[in-house]
């Protein structure tokens, strides 16, 4: 791809034609809106700001322009949630709420359980948390009840202890426990939107009380579809450190009875950019059928020298006696803002179960 083909920068949601659809949009559900001052303030510095400060730089720009009744400012924007049509850029709806509406709790919960239908409240409803946790959590609570599936997910999501792009909530990561009742609530939940947020809610649980974790979905039946692939999305952290408990509670056979006859990285030495393909083969040397889960881990070279093990999904496989299994994946190795690499040897392991049955490698020059 390039340059001139690259995906424009998340930050362009909030370019100035949609900051424009703003004004327009506003002033026609709102006569005296001053569209043109918006604007102004809306694009102030914009080419500057980030994809963050553009959405808070709008809210504030609405503060400055709509009624200065709070309860008034809510009606206008009440309006105008259905004509922005992207989800994302509706999330400046919900940021006017937690910046201007923390002195007006029952007008906010009732503007964030509107406004997260048409882009998510999830971090809005965090700055409630903060000030006023048991009020706001016990709305919440309620919240996984609703008939919305955009509404039940805001429960989850919204409660996350550690969830991206907005600050961690100390009390919950210390104390997972007050959001039980929305994750018992959504443990089935029919809307795979809402599935994704509860796994990925206990997930991050497990970084900090995996036990908890363990002991609470260990309960759960299992048999039911919507609740194994909650557990099984929620386990994977643990999964991916060889947690044994995790491992059998998405079905493992404990340690793997496998030979290694095969395990390799192609080609053995790279330049950025370019794509690794490993091979393997293992042989069944068990009596019975085993379910294997098969992963493998990069070592990733960092700047002084040492290396940063990263722990990919590779396959989850059900093995008989004797049978063999073939396995191949392969990755491009390049730079992301998450990880910048750097030359030298990138062992790479099999893992099978949680437990190392093979290593290889691959030589990375820049």
């Amino acid at each position: 791809m390039t340059e001139a083909q690259a995906a424009p920068a998340l930050k362009e949601i909030f370019d100035r034609a949609r900051l424009g659809r703003f004004a327009s949009e506003t002033a026609a559900i709102a006569p005296g809106f001053d569209a043109e001052r918006f604007l102004l303030l809306a694009t102030d510095n914009l080419d500057a700001l980030g994809i963050m400060q553009r959405l808070r730089q709008t809210a504030v720009s609405f503060q400055a322009t709509l009624p200065t009744n709070y309860g008034e400012a809510l009606e206008v924007l009440d309006a105008l949630a259905p004509r922005i049509n992207h989800g994302f850029a509706s999330i400046v709806l919900p940021e006017f709420v937690a910046l201007y509406g923390q002195d007006h709790f029952d007008l906010s919960m009732r503007a964030l359980h509107n406004f997260t239908r048409y882009g998510s409240a999830e971090f809005a409803i965090r700055h409630f948390l903060l000030r006023d946790f048991e009020r706001t959590l016990a709305v919440m609570v309620n919240w996984a009840e609703d008939d919305n599936e955009h509404v039940r997910r805001l429960a989850s999501e919204g409660s996350r202890p550690r969830l991206p792009w907005s600050f961690n909530l100390k009390a919950l990561i210390a104390d997972p426990s007050p959001t039980a009742p929305i994750l018992e609530a959504l443990k089935s939940d029919t809307s795979l939107y809402v599935r994704k947020s509860v796994a990925n809610h206990l997930n991050d649980i497990t970084k900090d009380n995996p036990d908890r974790v363990i002991e609470r979905v260990k309960g759960w039946d299992m048999q039911n579809a919507h609740t194994a692939w909650i557990v099984k999305h929620a386990l994977r952290t643990l999964v991916k450190k060889g947690d044994a408990r995790a491992l059998h509670l998405i079905g493992s056979t404990g340690t793997p009875r496998v030979s290694v006859e095969h395990f390799a990285v192609k080609p053995a030495r790279i330049h950025l950019g370019a794509r690794i393909t490993l091979d393997a083969r293992i042989a069944s040397t068990a009596s019975s059928d085993q379910k294997l889960v098969i992963d493998y881990a990069v070592y990733y070279v960092k700047k002084a020298g040492s290396a940063s093990k990263k722990v990919f999904k590779l396959k989850e496989i059900e093995l008989a006696p004797s049978a063999r299994a073939e396995l191949s994946i392969s990755q491009v190795v390049r730079d992301f803002t998450t990880r910048k690499h750097h030359a030298g040897h990138h062992r790479v392991e099999l893992i099978v179960n949680g437990e190392i049955l093979a290593t290889s490698g691959f030589d990375l020059a820049l």
